[in-house]
């Protein structure tokens, strides 16, 4: 039997959950922010995909296993101890901005930054939208919608 995902769209308000599950002041200025960036960069409104993943876009993927599902083509959460970017794919584009980055500590697809001030904005945004490329060249996706 296919396992179900965990991390589906849900109907959580965003700004909702940001004044519930945030306490840091300045963690929830800077959710406010990239929201307001990703929103700009993905021409996509936020969404919450399972309980704290803000999401923007979807795309449909199918893994040689058969284990297929959806995923938002750029994400971000603010968890306590740092906020996770899901905004990496692993090309070589994207490989040559990391060092470019700011400070972050990275593993497999996700980027952790304590603070929006820590990292190059601009930089984000160059990986973001070669996430989006990649995304869209690999994957169906709500790219093409836009």
């Amino acid at each position: 039997m296919a396992k179900k995902n965990k991390t589906t769209e849900t109907e959580i308000n965003v700004s909702d959950f940001i004044a519930a599950f945030v306490e840091n002041d300045q963690k929830k200025a800077d959710s406010f922010q990239l929201i307001e960036l990703m929103r700009e960069w993905s021409g996509f409104e936020p969404k919450m995909w399972g309980p704290s993943i803000i999401g923007f876009g979807s795309y449909h993927y199918k893994y040689a296993s058969g284990h297929e599902g959806d995923a938002p083509l750029i994400a971000f959460s603010p968890r306590k101890d740092a906020i996770s970017l899901y905004v990496h794919s692993q090309t070589e584009a994207s490989k040559e901005l990391l060092p470019e980055l700011g400070k972050y500590k990275i593993a497999k697809a996700c980027i952790y930054v304590k603070k929006l001030s820590d990292i190059n904005v601009p930089v984000l945004e160059k990986i973001c939208r070669e996430t989006f490329a990649y995304l869209e060249e690999n994957y169906e996706c709500s790219c093409h919608q836009k």
